[in-house]
């Protein structure tokens, strides 16, 4: 007879989330999946209110009977991430399944020595700060409750070398590995923690700005002829969330999935 704990995950339609990075792409679509999953509390978070709240419209033009709320903040500074954090909890009461969805296309894909070395903090401060402050606020109430999801997003950048991506790859691969390493943490407190990968995503704004400079258009110009199962949309990727988010994701922790339509297999 196995010693291993019994855990039984909160269904989504008992769950609240949080989505940083919801007001667009894959955090919109993930919002709008979540409330069509019966999610009855969805919380969106960026830093622009006006985008924030054509946001909470079109998740309620989906589902008109979900609560959905927007809080403004840049979930990069701790203080703000913090009031973040805490409104989200003030407002629903707990904060069960939290998307870090706050990746961007600054830098777009650049040869290193073309970079300007100034530019590096504000590179690395945009693209992996967000997660491991929202982890590290979320976390004492999912400890407490014993148990949670956790899904960060990152790139296939982290697994895979390619020219043009050093810095970018570098703080996936970050991303990639603390998510992996805080999940075998978690896990001892009924948290669940995992990494969804993609490559390039059409219907994004990053997509509309990688293709917009030469050297990461003929780069990914490549990659989607290689993605023979089709090019990888929000969609995609909010219905691989909301399944690990789901009882039917319970088993799985410390995953970094890639959902690249065939592009690699990383």
């Amino acid at each position: 007879m196995s010693e291993a704990p019994k855990r039984n995950p909160r269904r989504l339609e008992d769950s609240s989330v949080l989505i940083t990075g919801g007001t667009s792409g894959v955090g919109l679509a993930t919002a709008i999946q979540f409330a069509e999953a019966g999610v009855p509390n969805i919380g969106i978070n960026g830093r622009n209110r006006e985008r924030g709240e054509a946001a909470r419209k079109a998740v309620l033009a989906k589902v008109p009977t979900a609560n959905v709320e927007f809080f403004a903040g840049d979930a990069n500074e701790l203080d703000q991430a913090t009031a973040v954090t805490k409104g989200a909890e003030d407002a629903f009461g707990r904060i069960d399944v939290l998307v870090n969805a706050t990746v961007t296309a600054y830098p777009i894909p650049t040869l290193f020595h073309e970079i300007d070395l100034k530019e590096l903090p504000a590179m690395v401060l945009s693209h992996v700060m967000a997660p491991l402050n929202m982890c590290g606020l979320v976390l004492p109430g999912m400890r407490e409750r014993e148990g949670g999801s956790i899904i960060n997003i990152a790139s296939d950048a982290g697994k895979l070398t390619t020219p043009g991506e050093s810095v970018i790859g570098g703080m996936m691969a970050a991303i990639i590995m603390f998510s992996r390493a805080f999940a075998m943490e978690a896990k001892r407190n009924g948290i669940r923690v995992n990494v969804i990968t993609p490559s390039i995503i059409e219907g994004t704004l990053t997509h509309d700005q990688v293709m917009n400079a030469p050297f990461s258009r003929n780069l990914f110009a490549k990659a989607m002829k290689m993605a023979q199962l089709g090019v990888t949309q929000p969609d995609d990727l909010a219905a691989m969330i909301v399944f690990l988010s789901s009882p039917q994701g319970a088993n799985i922790t410390g995953q970094a999935i890639s959902v690249n339509g065939g592009i690699s297999a990383a």
